[in-house]
């Protein structure tokens, strides 16, 4: 496939993709604020608990494969189909082991309430068998860049699932209305896809064919592991010490720059890894696509993140009320802590892309023993250490994953960090004059507040991009002036 097709098809991936993750976010973004006014922050606390156990079951049953299918150039039915029913047996032994192993994690969390946390563990864990035959589904679509497909599965998934779990929690469901929210999206997600795609499991079955993938795709399950329980690591030491409502105030904190972060760059992301995958044999054109969309990512992402964080305290108070108020000061840390997120992201996605798994791996070790000893020793100081430990975590986690690219691309730490470097002052420049007027309006309503921070620092961003003559700026409004032109 020749580069100009690539690149139709990775434009072509980011419209659709971007397109999925903005239309299926802003319903879920609207389900989530207005069930965070009706539940407890106790209900979330709880469920937050549960997702660390039945995420890991989720990594489990994919086990790799499914990037190994992403990133194998001849992938066939055989190879589908063989993961496919692999993921499924792994799902039903990761069930059996979830049921009977609820109880010890119930004793183990005695601030919570026992009897429901089992319950919630034994019903959410049913997801397992769903995410066996979706993740395979998913490496279908990424494989051949079908993401219009992915566009009407998450939407509807979003949409069914959430207009359930509203009906459910004002009936006084409490934490249920979350289960049945989470079970339906899969479900629903699951279904439209396939009947999107029409891929099914054929009747064939090859351990030579799990082999191969194995020997690329075990290291990738591995580092994937590794992160998750990294990342999860904090909920586990908070839903241990602290109260299930301080588990709450800080999910709920990392919730709000975590869902700006994936929209931007986890939709550059999912698109990139197989384009990526494409030009590995051309490393010159990889570096091309790689340094824009590190420079563009960033140029989007960070000072979105300085945004919410000036103004996380109107934004709180206006869309999940005054009891959520906790969570702030861990919102503010955290919107810096996933500033540096596109540095890390797209340099493991072109390690991943041409074929260095062992690097992967050895990275993520490296990244998360670093980041778990800073993690072990903010715990005695508190909930604000925490999230300090996370910033510092990434961070490093960034350099460390820029390392190898010099070496691979022609990539170096010091050119990616100075292509970001612009986007970074702007940001923190906007940081200072948007909390500097929030805080002057703080006699006002918070829709006040929160309305003239948004627009004040928005038209910083602009006007000095403009200023300056900024380069993603000018790349941005280039590509919007010529698709308006085509149309």
């Amino acid at each position: 496939m020749n580069n100009n097709s690539v690149r139709k098809q990775t434009i072509s991936g980011a419209i659709w993709k971007f397109c999925e993750r903005i239309s299926g976010q802003i319903i879920s973004f609207v389900v989530s604020v207005i069930l965070a006014r009706i539940l407890m922050p106790n209900d979330y606390g709880l469920i937050a608990l549960v997702f660390i156990f039945t995420t890991l079951c989720d990594k489990l049953v994919v086990c790799g494969f499914a990037t190994s299918l992403i990133q194998k150039k001849s992938a066939d039915d055989k190879d589908f189909s063989s993961v496919f029913y692999l993921s499924f047996c792994i799902a039903i032994v990761l069930y059996g082991l979830l049921y009977v192993g609820a109880p010890l994690i119930a004793d183990f969390y005695d601030k919570f309430d026992r009897e429901q946390l089992i319950s919630v563990i034994r019903v959410l864990g049913l997801g397992l068998f769903i995410m066996a035959f979706n993740s395979v589904q998913q490496a279908y679509v990424s494989k051949h860049m079908l993401f219009k497909c992915n566009f009407y599965s998450s939407l509807g998934g979003v949409a069914v699932s959430g207009i359930v779990g509203i009906m459910m929690a004002y009936k006084g469901y409490g934490v249920w209305a979350l289960v049945a929210q989470n079970l339906i999206l899969t479900t629903v997600s699951a279904i439209i896809l396939l009947l999107a795609v029409r891929w099914y499991p054929k009747l064939c079955f090859s351990f030579g064919s799990l082999k191969n993938m194995f020997a690329y795709g075990w290291k990738i399950f591995v580092s994937s592991i590794i992160k998750m329980l990294y990342n999860d690591l904090r909920s586990l030491i908070i839903g241990k010490f602290f109260t299930p409502a301080d588990l709450a105030y800080y999910n709920r904190g990392q919730t709000l720059p975590q869902l700006v972060d994936t929209n931007i760059t986890g939709t550059i992301d999912s698109v990139l890894f197989p384009t990526y995958s494409k030009l590995q044999d051309d490393k010159l054109a990889m570096i091309v696509a790689m340094r824009r969309a590190v420079k563009t990512s960033c140029y989007v992402l960070m000072p979105a993140l300085a945004l919410m964080a000036a103004v996380s305290t109107p934004l709180v108070s206006l869309l999940l009320t005054d009891k959520w108020l906790p969570c702030v000061p861990y919102m503010q840390i955290l919107c810096f802590s996933f500033m540096f997120s596109p540095v890390e992201m797209e340099n493991l996605q072109s390690i991943k892309a041409i074929g260095r798994s062992d690097i992967v791996l050895k990275l993520e070790i490296a990244k998360r023993g670093i980041g778990a000893l800073l993690l072990v020793i903010s715990v005695p100081f508190g909930l604000l250490a925490i999230a300090s430990s996370m910033l510092i975590g990434n961070i490093i986690a960034a350099i460390l994953n820029a390392s190898p690219n010099k070496k691979l691309i022609g990539y170096s730490v010091g050119s990616q960090f100075k292509d970001i470097l612009p986007s970074l002052l702007m940001s923190i420049l906007l940081y200072v004059c948007v909390l500097a007027i929030t805080d002057s309006l703080s006699s006002m309503a918070s829709w006040i507040q929160f309305s003239v921070g948004i627009c004040f620092g928005i038209s910083v961003y602009v006007i000095v991009s403009f200023l300056f003559k900024v380069e993603s700026f000018l790349y941005i409004k280039n590509m919007i002036f010529n698709s308006k032109q085509r149309l």
